[in-house]
């Protein structure tokens, strides 16, 4: 009987995980960290968060058309006509994320980073800031993502 119950319980909890919502989407290696930070304090202050690995939830209002090397995450509530975002960004051709996320909800985890010296990274802020009709910022920051759900 206790058998029974443990195994009725372990499946329960399964399904109920996030990654097992139906139509979510797993990418990399998926995310694990527990309590997300709200994605407007850390765009507010991303010092106090760089080099740390975080997770980080809300709304794909952007993907890369080219190759899916990063998306943009607004926070939830945020107004449509100018929303906030963090841009995920992703090793090119290690997890690619799909123009179909865009308007659905998200996680990534990954560790918070000034956007530097890499050209693929420069380019994918370009690319975000154009998909927000924006100029790059020197110094913009991103969330240099392992893992990712999509709902």
């Amino acid at each position: 009987m206790r058998a029974l119950i443990f195994l009725a319980t372990t499946l329960v909890m399964a399904l109920a995980s996030p990654a097992r919502v139906a139509g979510a989407e797993t990418y990399g290696t998926g995310v694990s960290v527990s309590e997300a930070t709200p994605i407007g304090r850390v765009l507010e202050r991303p010092r106090d968060f760089e080099g740390q690995t975080l997770k980080v939830e809300g709304v794909v209002t952007a993907v890369c058309t080219a190759m899916g090397c990063w998306m943009a995450l607004a926070p939830d509530g945020a107004p449509q006509a100018q929303p906030a975002t963090l841009l995920i960004k992703v090793d090119d051709g290690v997890i690619v994320f799909p123009v179909s996320a865009k308007g659905r909800r998200a996680s990534a985890q990954g560790v918070l980073q000034r956007i530097g010296g890499d050209a693929h990274d420069r380019e994918a802020a370009d690319e975000h800031a154009k998909t927000e009709g924006r100029s790059a910022e020197a110094g913009a920051w991103q969330l240099k993502a392992t893992g990712a759900v999509v709902y």
